[in-house]
C-alpha cells in the first residue's frame, strides 16, 4: 500500500484527480479526519474538508505511473 498526503484547492483540482485516479484497476481510499471515502467517487470528495491535506491509501505495490500522475497534488 502506498500512503501520501495531498491538497485539491478547486473544483477543477477534484475533477482532475478523480480523471486519474478512476483509470486504475485498485482501490484509492481518501481519508480526512474520520472520514473515509473511495477517491474514484466525486461526491464523496466534496464531503470531505478540502481546506486541509487529505490522506491518500492507494491499495496497491509501488506503481511509478500513478505515483507521477498524482504528483502535482502532493504535500508534505
Amino acid at each position: 500500500m502506498q500512503e501520501f498526503n495531498i491538497m485539491l484547492n478547486s473544483i477543477n483540482d477534484v475533477k482532475e484527480f478523480v480523471n486519474v485516479v478512476s483509470k486504475y484497476e485498485f482501490d484509492i481510499d481518501l481519508t480526512s479526519g474520520r472520514y473515509v471515502v473511495d477517491a474514484k467517487s466525486i461526491m464523496g470528495i466534496f464531503s470531505l474538508n478540502l481546506s486541509k491535506p487529505i490522506k491518500v491509501e492507494a491499495h496497491c505495490e509501488a506503481d511509478n505511473a500513478f505515483m507521477e500522475e498524482v504528483k502535482r497534488f502532493i504535500v508534505d
